[in-house]
């Protein structure tokens, strides 16, 4: 495997361990467990989130851009996210209304992709869909700092108004969306009639 889609296939690897590291706390009843892996989480998440950057640097670097790796990179992307926001659905830290928008427009967008690839058509990444991706990470990190607070008692500690910072969650959630479809009709406008023509 090519040293890129590694860095690709470690979000992959990445995804259910961070699922499985949330929920730990819960299956084992453990408030102890949760501080510990609420802090740890915070931490982790920059480091997957850095293999983004290592796997388009690598493929540059060692001539590895393919047609298979603009692929993979976005839905590695795809597959981290929507785990962890699976996560902050069940916990209440984000809008289910949000999350069913957000998967209804991931799993359009990877029909698009597959229909074509059938067509030998690859869609690279374009600078909407790295936008609202950058939106996913924060998403991300503003939710877990919520379950942090949350866990380890800190928010009572500082004086955490958590009412707002749920607010501003679901603010920066409402954002995801907007931006997730904005980019999604992008790539329809330019890639539109790959659909059109597959339809035929």
């Amino acid at each position: 495997m090519k040293t890129s889609n590694k860095f690709t296939f470690a979000r992959i690897i990445a995804s259910p361990i961070i699922f499985a590291l949330y929920f730990l706390p819960e299956w084992l009843a453990s408030a102890e467990v949760g501080k510990v892996v609420s802090v740890a989480l915070i931490l982790i998440l920059p480091f997957v989130e850095l293999t983004d950057y290592f796997d388009g640097h690598f493929a540059r670097k060692h001539g590895e851009v393919s047609d298979f790796g603009k692929m993979f990179d976005p839905f590695a992307d795809v597959f981290l996210h929507l785990s962890m926001f699976t996560c902050f659905v069940l916990s209440g830290y984000m809008n289910p209304v949000f999350y069913v928008l957000i998967l209804y427009r991931e799993f359009s967008q990877n029909f698009l992709r597959m229909v074509a690839a059938k067509t030998g058509t690859a869609i690279a990444a374009r600078k909407g869909g790295k936008l609202k991706t950058v939106f996913y990470v924060a998403a991300c990190f503003v939710a877990l700092a919520q379950n942090c607070l949350a866990r380890t008692g800190l928010a009572a500690v500082w004086g955490v108004d958590m009412a707002a910072f749920n607010f501003a969650g679901q603010v920066v959630f409402a954002i995801c969306v907007v931006l997730s479809y904005a980019s999604f009709f992008d790539y329809l406008k330019n890639f539109g009639h790959v659909l059109k023509d597959a339809a035929r």
